[in-house]
């Protein structure tokens, strides 16, 4: 391995793999890829060339990303009996084709899956092309047109409302959990309740903070901190960015009930906890870090539970989303809602903003209220609006 893949390493937010683990999944993933010479030994070789620009990525989630794409490519390639190093760019307009048609359900990809795996790859050659001087000799992905990107979030939005529904449903959970514990404190319930008293302070926090899940999941104890009287949580944001910013008391008081009781079950105080900031639950009180499926799961289910009938197509990036549109509505500053939400382009913070009422303004509501009132009809949705 490099000296620069593990500086690349160092500085990566700790998700959970330590060091060593972390260049060891590389390294096997590296060496499972079909068509690319075999390691020799040297320092610069195109699989330790290759575990380098993996480890270099700007956020675990972008080197899984690479991982993923890059695989995805070289396997095509090896089907097609084409070497990568050599491929021109004809080969990577085919591969294009060949990606689009790779959707779920035997439907087209999306636009931006597709143009992320060409991004992905573009980014791998040119990193060979400066590196291997002379042995990848050009990028056969630079000039290839890619699939245009929607301007708007394809994510499934929240209204006020359902997060406030949302919130309160986890709210209730925690309650119930906590009488169904006192009333019979078997290990399994006590665990039980400190889930619900975790699940309720990471979503508290993904709606205040308008965080990306990866980056409230990295988190450890220690990085609770206090600045200028305030609380505050430091994480490492997408591009290797420190920053650090405030808790509000909402979100601080879920975290504190949530970090007391974990510290109770396992015999210490709060001061004394270490390991990640949401950690999987067990008879013990703690394991590991909670998982970004995990909170996949958890949310749905409350949402589901709260009725929130978009629940089955909620992420977590839908509080991202949500905390935009909801400061923006707040007549928070564009420039301050894209400094607390770590966007490098205005552009992509106006796309949360675009958002915001273009389904209240799709004309096809108009039209149908006229048209339901022509034939003396009055749709559910007008009276409940």
């Amino acid at each position: 391995m490099t000296t620069q893949a593990t500086q690349a390493v160092a500085t990566a937010p700790r998700s959970g793999p330590t060091l060593g683990a972390r260049m060891a999944h590389v390294a096997a993933r590296v060496a499972a890829y079909p068509g690319l010479p075999a390691d020799d030994g040297s320092r610069y070789s195109v699989r330790r060339l290759t575990a380098a620009w993996l480890l270099e990525a700007e956020s675990v989630h972008t080197e899984k990303a690479h991982d993923r794409d890059l695989a995805t490519f070289l396997h095509w390639c090896d089907r097609e009996r084409l070497d990568p190093l050599t491929a021109r760019p004809t080969d990577l307009a085919q591969y294009r084709v060949w990606r689009e048609l790779q959707g779920p359900a035997g439907r087209t990809a999306k636009a931006a899956t597709v143009a992320r795996a060409l991004a992905s790859v573009s980014s791998w050659y040119t990193h060979l092309v400066v590196n291997t001087d002379g042995q990848v000799a050009r990028n056969p992905a630079a000039g290839l047109k890619r699939p245009r990107v929607s301007c708007h979030s394809p994510t499934a939005g929240l209204t006020s409302d359902e997060v406030d529904a949302l919130l309160d449903q986890a709210d209730h959970e925690v309650a119930n959990r906590a009488v169904n514990a006192e009333a019979q404190p078997t290990p399994a319930r006590r665990a039980r309740h400190l889930a619900a008293l975790r699940d309720r302070a990471l979503l508290r926090l993904l709606a205040d903070l308008g965080l990306r899940v990866s980056e409230a999941l990295d988190r450890d104890v220690d990085e609770l901190t206090h600045n200028s009287g305030k609380r505050t949580l430091r994480f490492l944001a997408k591009g290797k960015e420190e920053r650090e910013r405030p808790l509000p008391s909402h979100t601080s008081d879920a975290i504190d009930e949530y970090l007391a009781a974990r510290a109770a079950a396992q015999g210490v105080t709060v001061s004394e906890l270490t390991g990640p900031l949401f950690a999987t639950t067990g008879t013990d009180g703690a394991a590991g870090r909670l998982a970004e499926p995990n909170v996949f799961i958890r949310l749905r289910r409350l949402a589901a539970a709260a009725g929130i009938a978009s629940a089955d197509r909620l992420s977590p990036h839908s509080l991202r989303h949500a905390f935009a549109t909801a400061a923006r509505e707040a007549g928070v500053p564009l420039e301050d809602v894209q400094d607390a939400m770590g966007h490098a382009d205005p552009r992509t913070t106006r796309r949360y903003d675009r958002d915001r009422h273009n389904l209240d303004r799709d004309p096809s509501l108009i039209l149908g209220a006229r048209r339901a009132s022509q034939r003396g009809f009055t749709p559910p949705a007008v009276l409940a609006g």
